[in-house]
């Protein structure tokens, strides 16, 4: 069971499922939104995955055309991203993710759009653009 919550706890959620990608995103659209040098997210079905609480204080938006993402209105905490092309499947944000539930091995996506000033040295694989399908 994944559970996850935003910073002010208005918003909760669980999944009942297992994680089934683990990546770490450098473009720089999340870097801008996370305000880090990655955002790292795990995907799951989204059929497994519901709000507990605070789903009237869920806000969208879309920073692409084939994205939304999702984050709480009152505090601005990132919650998941949903691509169009892709409805099945959710993009939860770890940094709301209680506790370290057990994930694959991570990879690094549009390495070649990451912060200058940031070093890669986990030795995980990198793809300059997003990964091949998985």
């Amino acid at each position: 069971m994944i559970q996850g919550h935003c910073e002010c706890n208005r918003v909760s959620y669980e999944a009942d499922c297992e994680i089934l990608d683990f990546s770490h995103c450098h473009c720089s659209q999340c870097r801008r939104l996370h305000g880090a040098a990655f955002a790292t997210f795990a995907s799951i079905a989204t059929d497994n995955f519901q709000y507990l609480s605070g789903k009237e204080d869920i806000k969208e938006y879309a920073s692409s055309d084939d994205l939304k993402r999702v984050f709480c209105g009152n505090c601005g905490s990132n919650i998941l991203v949903s691509l169009n092309d892709v409805p099945e499947i959710l993009y939860l944000s770890m940094g709301a993710i209680d506790g370290n539930p057990t994930h694959p091995e991570a990879y690094h996506i549009y390495v070649g759009s990451k912060a200058p000033w940031y070093e890669i040295t986990d030795g995980s694989v990198q793809y300059d653009e997003a990964p091949p399908e998985l």
